[in-house]
């Protein structure tokens, strides 16, 4: 199978009303070997989409996370699809098995202002 050389979708991050792009800035104050891990997933997504698992997991409806697995812990990004582009809408270090509802929360709260 030829590789996709143009990206299904675009990447954007989600912005809050002040201006401010929290998933970037999470970003920004990773390790580098992070950023890097989690860049190359959320390409993987950005070229290969529609994707499963083990990679991608629908959350709930119009939300996906990113499943990401860094070298000592584990990183999920919430994103939605908007149009033709993929917006992350938050990021975070995985801590228990489960997805803890804030950081749930928060990614629907961001995913209404984007679809609004």
């Amino acid at each position: 199978m030829a590789s996709q050389t143009h990206p299904v979708l675009l990447v954007a991050f989600f912005k809050s009303e002040s201006g401010n792009e929290p998933v970037r800035d999470w970003l920004k104050a990773l390790p580098a070997i992070e950023r890097k891990a989690i860049g190359e997933d959320v390409k993987t997504v950005q070229f290969g989409w529609p994707l499963g698992m083990p990679l991608v997991r629908k959350m709930d409806k119009e939300l996906w996370e990113v499943r990401i697995h860094l070298q000592t812990r584990i990183a999920r990004v919430l994103f939605t699809v908007s149009g033709d582009a993929m917006v992350l809408l938050h990021g975070f270090i995985k801590k228990s098995s489960s997805t803890p509802a804030d950081d749930l929360s928060l990614a629907k709260n961001r995913l209404k202002q984007v679809k609004e």
